[in-house]
C-alpha cells in the first residue's frame, strides 16, 4: 500500500506518455516526426528547461478534441492513484492549445470529462489550476482569463509556467490582480531557473499563496526566514531537477536541508511522463537518494495535504491526515 499524498505540482500536459501520444495522433490524423515510442523516448534527454519545453509543445498537437483531454486526465489519474495520490490539483496550459485553435470549452469540459468523476473512478479528489505561459504576453494572459469566465465554476485557482528567466513575475501583475478579484486562489512557478528574487515578486506583486518549486530561496536566508515565517508552501519535484539540470545529481538535492529549516516543501511530479517518474517514484527516488526517514516522508505527506487548496472541505483534509498518520511504513514507498 503506497503512501497517501497530495500532488500539487502536476502539468496534465506533461502526463502524455510516447504510447498515448502515438494512439492520439492516430485517432487524429496527425503526423509526429518519431519513427516510435523508442525513438520518441529518446527524445526526452534535456540540456534545460527550454529543450524540454521545445518537445513538451510539440507534441501537444495531437490534444485536439474533448476525448483526446479526457483520455490524457484519466490516464493520468489512474497512474497517480497506484502511486498513493489520494488529491491532485492540476495545471493546464490553455494558451498552447487555445492558438492551435482548440477552444477553451474543449480544454475544461475534457479534463473535467475525467475530474469531475475522478473521486468514483480513482479515488482522487482534485482541483484543477490553469497556468499562463509566462513568454506570452501580459495581454495574452487577460484575454485567456476572460475566455476562463465562462468555466471558473470548474477552475480553483491560477499559476504561472513555462520559460523563467527574461519574464520576471511583476508582467503578470494585472491578470493576477483581476484573478484575485474573480476568488482565484493563486501560485506561481519561481526560483526554478529564475533567481530567489523571482520568488520574492511573486509573493509581493502577484499574492501568490503557493511557490511552484522555489528551490534558489536557499540562496536568500532572509527569504527562507519569510517563508518559514508564513508558512508558504514550495511545491518541489525533485526527479524534474536532475532532468532540467537544476541540481546535478539527486542525492545533491537541498532538500533536506530545506526541511531541516522548517520549510514547508512537498514532492511532487512536475512533468512526469517526460522526467522519470510520477508522484510515488519522486518519494521513492529522494528516500534512496536522500536517506530520508519514514518520519520525514510522513512529514513530506502530511505537508501535501496541509498546502492544498482543500480550504473548502477540511472534513475531506483531515481525513486524508488521518490516513497519513496511519500509514504503517514497509521496505518500499510509492
Amino acid at each position: 500500500m503506497p503512501l497517501p499524498k497530495a500532488e500539487l505540482h502536476l502539468h496534465i500536459e506533461g502526463t502524455l506518455e510516447p504510447e498515448l501520444a502515438f494512439r492520439l495522433a492516430e485517432r487524429n490524423g496527425v503526423t509526429l516526426p518519431y519513427a516510435d515510442t523508442g525513438e520518441l523516448r529518446e527524445a526526452y534527454r534535456f540540456e534545460d528547461l527550454q529543450s524540454f519545453l521545445n518537445l513538451y509543445y510539440e507534441l501537444m498537437a495531437v490534444l485536439i478534441d474533448e476525448q483526446d483531454f479526457e483520455d490524457l486526465a484519466n490516464a493520468y489519474l489512474e497512474r497517480a492513484a497506484a502511486q498513493g495520490v489520494r488529491h491532485a490539483e492540476i495545471f493546464f496550459d490553455p494558451q498552447a492549445h487555445l492558438e492551435r485553435g482548440v477552444p477553451m470549452g474543449v480544454i475544461v469540459e475534457g479534463l473535467w470529462r475525467a475530474l469531475g468523476r475522478s473521486e468514483e473512478n480513482h479515488g482522487v479528489s482534485t482541483r484543477l489550476i490553469m497556468c499562463f505561459l509566462r513568454d506570452k504576453s501580459a495581454e495574452s494572459a487577460l484575454l485567456t482569463l476572460e475566455m476562463a469566465e465562462p468555466y471558473l465554476d470548474r477552475i480553483t485557482g491560477v499559476g504561472l509556467d513555462s520559460a523563467e528567466v527574461g519574464n520576471p513575475p511583476v508582467k503578470f501583475r494585472e491578470v493576477y490582480e483581476a484573478a484575485a478579484a474573480l476568488g482565484l486562489r493563486r501560485v506561481a512557478h519561481a526560483g526554478e531557473e529564475g533567481p530567489p528574487e523571482y520568488i520574492t515578486e511573486a509573493l509581493d506583486v502577484l499574492g501568490v499563496e503557493r511557490v511552484d518549486h522555489g528551490l534558489r530561496c536557499v540562496e536568500d536566508p532572509e527569504l527562507v526566514a519569510r517563508l518559514v515565517r508564513d508558512r508558504i508552501p514550495l511545491t518541489l519535484c525533485p526527479l524534474s531537477n536532475v532532468r532540467l539540470r537544476a541540481v546535478d545529481v539527486l542525492a545533491a538535492h537541498p532538500l533536506p536541508a530545506m526541511l531541516d529549516a522548517g520549510l514547508l516543501c512537498t514532492v511532487n511530479s512536475d512533468d512526469p511522463a517526460y522526467f522519470g517518474g510520477y508522484a510515488g517514484d519522486n518519494f521513492r527516488a529522494v528516500r534512496e537518494a536522500l536517506g530520508l526517514t519514514d518520519d520525514r516522508l510522513r512529514e513530506l505527506a502530511r505537508n501535501s495535504f496541509l498546502a492544498s487548496f482543500l480550504d473548502d472541505d477540511e472534513e475531506l483534509r483531515a481525513r486524508y491526515l488521518a490516513e497519513v498518520e496511519a500509514y504503517e511504513f514497509g521496505d518500499a514507498v510509492s
